[in-house]
């Protein structure tokens, strides 16, 4: 037997996807509107697997408590830009030369603050949205992100994650599975 929970978390975000490119035959228009900064209310369900239980359980769901906090202090009201987007420079003008950001475990960068203690409390704010990664953050890179931190940490507890649901909006979605 395989057992299978899941936990669903919501989180609001912006990006860019600026490497869009559309088919006018499928998508009946030209509209390249993800290439436009814009947000989302995004939804992820995260699904945990065993073929055996412990306690009753797969895990407690408790076991992704950690998640949640990742999520609320990293990506909620954020806005996720590729290092690579051709706007960086001219959307993060004080970090155009890539330097001065803090690398993070988990696999993206945030401006270093401290290097504009003169500059307006407004820029500083500004510049405490972003979130740095090195990928188009499309709804499939996002959840192949996230399914890459939440499998590492739940290894820790021997509890394997069997897919990520992403939904960008509440009729399209991505799901990434875990190959392992």
């Amino acid at each position: 037997m395989k057992w299978e929970i899941a936990k669903q978390f919501d989180f609001c975000y912006g990006h860019r996807v600026w490497s869009q490119t559309l088919n006018v035959e499928f998508s009946m228009d030209s509209c390249l509107a993800c290439r436009h900064l814009h947000g989302h209310q995004g939804r992820l369900i995260v699904y945990l697997e065993s073929d055996k239980l412990e306690n009753g359980m797969v895990t407690d769901f408790h076991h992704l408590n950690w998640f949640k906090v990742f999520l609320d202090k990293t990506l909620d009201h954020k806005f996720i830009i590729d290092i690579n987007d051709p706007l960086f420079a001219t959307l993060l003008p004080d970090f155009a030369d890539k330097q001065n950001l803090i690398d993070f475990e988990d696999g993206f960068q945030r401006p270093n603050l401290d290097v504009l203690r003169d500059k307006p409390e407004h820029l500083i704010e500004m510049y405490e949205g972003y979130i740095i990664v090195d990928f188009v953050p499309t709804s499939e890179n996002i959840s192949t992100w996230l399914m890459r931190i939440v499998a590492e940490k739940m290894k820790k507890i021997n509890v394997d994650v069997s897919r990520i649901e992403f939904f960008e909006t509440p009729k399209s979605r991505s799901i990434v599975y875990n190959p392992s």
